[in-house]
């Protein structure tokens, strides 16, 4: 059995016989002397509880405050391997943190699962030293405005933004009030999937274009299934949502069809192996912009086959790149 079990085991020995001798209790876990005295005093120590020896009756018991009563170990308990799942996912979580917003909520969390290892904690600290995320592009979002918008989220209520629309210089600024409905993190940037008021529609704000943000707490935000939210803001390719979608039809040459068809462009892709061994991937997209990104890294290794329109503005990004470099 693994440290944690032997915790409760332990806890459990003493709560039902009441006294329990160290030869005993030897016996019951299987382990080491050493080891089961460091059992002891880790719970005496990091967990707080009242384990007393009894000379009396050469055994352990709780303390006589507890005699009588019930003790137990914190609720939530986790194996070593669950331990560091945990913490692996924490410094996954850190990668995405804007600014160590998520950070100070979390580092108490983090302390109690470090702590929890205790003979491991160093290897603990080491392991999380070793997973790295590397972000390209990113772009920052003040604390302020993500720590407001996910309590709106959260508590369900409206949020009154200033928001910069991106464009020819610079953009236009407007102000809106909106009903947030989830957060979408995607390619390093954070989202918001909101209905908003003033266009009576579910739109998507990056939270980096947003100059103000503040949550009316009078007011509740409107609610709406997760299949509408779905259906409107997630048919269409990458983050670019809304509208009916088109389907384009692209086909990658042998050199690249291996890799490619290991990919998911979409959750909705259909895709099919040619006798040729090139690799033919139809997907959903409503807006072309990042779809055109994206095909424009196999340049020269894949083809545009439809709708037309998607192919000739496929050919006309080739051609400026090109034309570009001459």
């Amino acid at each position: 059995m693994d440290r944690t079990e032997r915790f409760y085991k332990i806890e459990m020995l003493i709560r039902s016989r009441g006294c329990v001798s160290f030869a005993e209790m030897r016996e019951l876990l299987e382990v080491s002397p050493a080891t089961l005295k460091r059992d002891l005093q880790y719970l005496r120590e990091r967990m707080d509880a009242p384990i007393e020896y009894d000379a009396a009756e050469n055994g352990y018991r709780f303390g006589q405050q507890w005699r009588g009563q019930r003790h137990e170990l914190p609720g939530v308990w986790f194996s070593e391997k669950e331990l560091h799942a945990l913490l692996t996912m924490h410094q996954m979580m850190a990668g995405l943190d804007e600014n160590g917003l998520l950070s100070r909520h979390l580092q108490p969390m983090l302390d109690k699962l470090t702590g929890m290892l205790g003979g491991d904690e160093v290897e603990a600290q080491e392991m999380t030293r070793r997973i790295k995320l590397i972000s390209t592009a990113r772009r920052r979002v003040p604390s302020e405005h993500f720590e407001t918008v996910g309590s709106a989220v959260v508590k369900r209520r409206r949020l009154k933004l200033r928001y910069r629309k991106r464009g020819p210089g610079g953009g236009s600024v407007s102000e809106r009030e909106v009903s947030p409905q989830r957060l979408v993190h995607y390619r390093n940037t954070w989202y918001l999937d909101a209905w908003c008021h003033a266009s009576e529609g579910l739109r998507r704000f990056a939270l980096d274009a947003m100059e103000d943000a503040v949550v009316l707490e009078d007011q509740a935000a409107r609610s709406l299934p997760l299949k509408e939210l779905e259906g409107e803001l997630d048919q269409g390719y990458g983050i670019f949502a809304g509208g009916d979608p088109q389907w384009a039809t692209v086909i990658f040459s042998e050199q690249i069809a291996a890799w490619v068809s290991s990919e998911e462009w979409h959750p909705a892709q259909r895709s099919e192996w040619l006798p040729d061994g090139r690799w033919r991937l139809q997907l959903p997209f409503v807006d072309a912009t990042e779809l055109l990104m994206d095909l424009l890294r196999h340049a020269g290794q894949v083809e545009v086959v439809e709708p037309p329109a998607l192919r000739e503005a496929y050919v006309k990004r080739l051609t400026s790149a090109a034309q570009a470099v001459v």
